[in-house]
């Protein structure tokens, strides 16, 4: 892959959303492609959509550690370390990008509270962090973020 932040500028200027954007890099990572999934994160964005949500990055973050951890097939199990990754991510994010923050919802971390939408250039930092984080999760437990 690219350097993770000229892909992410790219993808962004393509009309891509903080959790889309993470997750098209994640994918990246590992060759594959998933348009239906993309589109799906697209809800994720701003908040939910309306600034009052969840920070579209963490969200989006927690996606690609379900991506590569969670239960996707019947037949298959959920990796037990899941939860624990999940539960280092939303750590992580609160002590480092929310930490003087009110608190995790996008208008909150970006200081927009008007509902104008969020403002990219806090977006960019936020979600290159954010992803640079899941990766290193991802290892910590185990997990080659490069692998099918």
């Amino acid at each position: 892959m690219a350097d993770p932040m000229f892909e992410m500028i790219t993808l962004a200027a393509k009309g891509y959303t903080c959790a889309q954007i993470i997750m098209l890099l994640a994918l990246e990572q590992r060759g594959r492609e998933n348009p239906q999934m993309i589109k799906a994160l697209s809800g994720l964005a701003y908040g939910l959509g309306q600034g009052s949500g969840t920070c579209g990055a963490l969200t989006g973050g927690a996606c690609v550690l379900g991506l590569y951890a969670g239960k996707g097939q019947d037949n298959e199990q959920a990796n037990e370390r899941l939860p624990l990754m999940l539960e280092q991510l939303n750590l992580w994010f609160k002590e480092k990008i929310a930490k003087d923050k009110d608190g995790v919802t996008c208008a909150e971390i970006t200081d927009n509270r008007q509902g104008a939408g969020p403002k990219m250039q806090a977006c960019g930092q936020i979600v290159a962090e954010t992803f640079s984080k899941v990766m290193e999760i991802l290892e910590m437990n185990g997990i080659d973020p490069h692998a099918e």
